[in-house]
């Protein structure tokens, strides 16, 4: 039997920030005030991460420039991982770099091939303060290494290279999100 509250059912769906909003293309601050207001933002990511059916979501990606990420991703062997870290740094990145799709809720409707390792690592704490580590391999690890990204203000398509930058920059263009969307 479950023991404790399934992520995202008190929370509130809020609004997704899209890409050319300068939230998503700044840093963000630490963590410093932990409590109810944390809780709450915790409970709200999920509900809004569930609500647009992605795998994970960073707080900047609903106006919040605040290190915090939730997550319910699976990795390649099909393990559930569902959690949510503040202040999360990747400290590991290695093994084999892999060329996959990659898609984004701030990107709605696109994806492109990104370069990730295979492997990743994030430290941080919980919303109780309490010391966390969290190792991902596979898809799990690509989703670790994207919302660490956004977090220090790139998103995907900043990593996207050549004939792939061209086509998901012409795909954006062609969005109803995307009018001055892209940078430079």
């Amino acid at each position: 039997m479950r023991q404790r509250p399934i992520p995202g059912t008190t929370g509130i769906v809020r609004t997704m920030s899209l890409l050319g909003d300068p939230v998503l293309h700044s840093a963000c601050a630490e963590v410093t005030e932990f409590g109810p207001e944390l809780d709450r933002l915790i409970e709200d990511m999920f509900a809004t991460m569930y609500a647009a059916q992605g795998v994970g979501l960073a707080a900047n990606q609903i106006g919040v420039g605040q290190r915090v990420f939730v997550y319910d991703c699976p990795d390649d062997e099909d393990v559930r991982h569902v959690g949510h870290i503040v202040n999360p740094r990747l400290v590991e990145a290695d093994g084999v770099e892999f060329l996959g799709p990659e898609g984004c809720l701030s990107l709605p409707g696109l994806e492109a091939g990104t370069a990730r390792f295979d492997r990743a690592v994030v430290e941080g704490v919980t919303s109780d303060g309490a010391a966390l580590r969290i190792e991902g391999t596979g898809f799990f690890a690509r989703c670790l290494q994207h919302e660490c990204d956004h977090l220090g203000g790139t998103v995907y398509a900043d990593r996207v290279t050549g004939l792939r930058a061209r086509r998901l920059r012409r795909a954006i263009r062609k969005t109803s999100w995307g009018a001055g969307a892209l940078r430079g």
